[in-house]
């Protein structure tokens, strides 16, 4: 169980990666996730279904203080881009590069999740990362699904290597992950300059969900 946690005064605590239904790999209801977000004492949340938008863009209808509009996209080289203040659709199994493009054109925020995770396929790796490392705002630092926290720290210190922002996020697909990982940082005004800014004074934290988590998603593909 994930308890409520007072974020330093002053400070936003933020979990940028989660899941809705619209995911192949998770059940969870736009509305009941809002919820559950804010039970946890989150001040934003960002919904970052893979390759889709629609269960983003109805957890904002029905609470546009809290949620940004994200997507965790899958490009041709089997890693995943994730993105902020999201406008469109990008298209999965795109080459890397283009994907980046489609991003940068409608005005997105762009990091790469769990970039290193070492038990992931999803994960873009270091070499891939490196490649593109300057055409992205930021790298995901902390995600709680991550099984090896040394992944983690790797993500961080490529990050301050090499001048990225930070996110971090629980990667939540169940209602039980929310707030598992998350950001403390500055305020900032709902849109991706001043969000970036603030990426940029961010600190991550968090907890490791461990591996049940995994068996989750994967009924839920089952159950689909």
């Amino acid at each position: 169980m994930v308890k409520k946690v007072d974020p330093v005064r002053g400070m936003w605590r933020i979990d940028l990666h989660m899941h809705t239904w619209v995911s192949p790999d998770s059940r969870t209801d736009p509305k009941a996730l809002i919820a559950r977000a804010r039970a946890v004492g989150l001040n934003r949340i960002a919904v970052t279904d893979h390759n889709a938008i629609e269960g983003a863009l109805e957890a904002q209808r029905l609470a546009p203080d809290l949620v940004i509009v994200g997507q965790e996209i899958d490009t041709e080289s089997g890693g995943e881009l994730i993105a902020y203040y999201v406008q469109e659709v990008t298209p999965r199994d795109l080459p890397l590069q283009e994907a980046i493009r489609r991003l940068r054109e409608q005005g997105a925020v762009i990091s790469i999740s769990h970039p290193v995770d070492s038990r992931r396929n999803s994960a873009l790796g270091e070499k891939l990362t490196l490649e593109v490392i300057d055409q992205v705002d930021a790298l995901e630092v902390f995600n709680a699904r991550c099984l090896r926290g040394a992944d983690n720290v790797r993500a961080a210190e490529l990050a301050r290597q090499y001048g990225k922002a930070i996110t971090a996020g629980s990667d939540a697909h169940t209602l039980r992950e929310v707030g598992r990982g998350y950001l403390t940082l500055p305020p900032f005004r709902d849109n991706p300059q001043a969000f970036l800014a603030s990426l940029r004074k961010a600190t991550p934290d968090g907890h490791l969900s461990g591996i049940w988590p995994h068996f989750a998603s994967t009924f839920a593909k089952l159950r689909k």
